[in-house]
């Protein structure tokens, strides 16, 4: 029986076609989430993003109905040679003919480094700039993402890393292929 009282045997389609209610809910803090959790519980099926960058990686990563053509994938341009290439649509991180898939927030913590290469960012501002104003541990935030990071960097064969700068901050590096030129 669905919930309008027909068979779905009997209505010819397939329960899984039928629409029903989603709710989503938008917000950073935990408390918040647990709160609308518990005040609709029941109603309909909840979905809990933290923000809305979030949830439009949900709905475009999203399958379509089944037997649909999927959307077509841009295809990957190719990296000039010992250029890191971060494709922010397909959260992607590329260097020659290697990839690694990388997360909303070590997308927008590397496209924040690559932005300007020589600059020492303070933790402050890459917590800003990755986080926004979510309440969070700070430091302590952006060394976790930092150490995922570098090991994504490291497994790709970059060079590339993230390096501390001892009471300042932290910017991007190349250990391996420094652009230093010389008369």
């Amino acid at each position: 029986m669905t919930t309008d009282g027909t068979n779905a045997a009997d209505s010819g389609t397939d329960p899984s076609e039928r629409p029903f209610s989603l709710v989503i809910g938008v917000t950073s803090s935990p408390a918040e989430r647990l709160r609308l959790t518990e005040l609709l519980d029941g109603v309909a099926p909840l979905l809990m993003v933290a923000d809305l960058d979030e949830l439009r990686e949900l709905i475009m990563d999203a399958p379509g109905p089944a037997g649909a053509p999927a959307p077509p994938v841009p295809p990957a341009k190719p990296a000039p040679d010992g250029a890191l290439v971060i494709d922010a649509a397909r959260s992607t991180a590329r260097w020659g003919n290697r990839e690694t898939a990388l997360t909303r927030l070590e997308r927008d913590l590397l496209i924040c480094l690559t932005a300007e290469p020589v600059r020492v960012w303070s933790y402050a501002e890459l917590h800003h700039a990755v986080w926004h104003d979510a309440p969070t541990h700070g430091r302590a935030d952006v060394q976790s993402l930092v150490k995922r990071l570098r090991r994504k960097l490291d497994e790709l064969g970059t060079g590339v890393t993230i390096a501390a700068v001892r009471g300042v901050g932290l910017r991007l590096t190349d250990h391996r292929h420094p652009r230093v030129r010389g008369d």
